[in-house]
């Protein structure tokens, strides 16, 4: 799940994944972030789910997906759409 805040120029991304399913530790990982693994680690929140906020430039679309543990790779399921394996993400 995908959570936004929009700011002056910018837009807060919000990466949000269940506390468990896949497990092990997962990071978001895309053209944001050079594709680096770790760069982007999701963290246990309160309600129970696992998330990472992200700050992108405003009127931009980016390229992404999750690694976690294992080296397995997979989408977002509520991406804005899909580019061969990336998620893509428009703010």
């Amino acid at each position: 799940m995908l959570e936004r805040k929009q700011l002056k120029d910018r837009t807060q991304v919000t990466f949000v994944l269940p506390a468990d399913t896949p497990p092990g530790p997962v990071s978001v990982v895309g053209d944001f972030n050079e594709w680096k693994p770790g760069t982007h680690t999701l963290v246990p929140r309160a309600d129970g789910t696992r998330a990472v906020t992200v700050a992108l430039p405003g009127s931009s679309v980016h390229s992404f997906r999750y690694l976690a543990a294992g080296d397995y790779w997979f989408d977002e399921d509520h991406a804005d759409s899909h580019d061969g394996i990336n998620s893509r993400l428009h703010t």
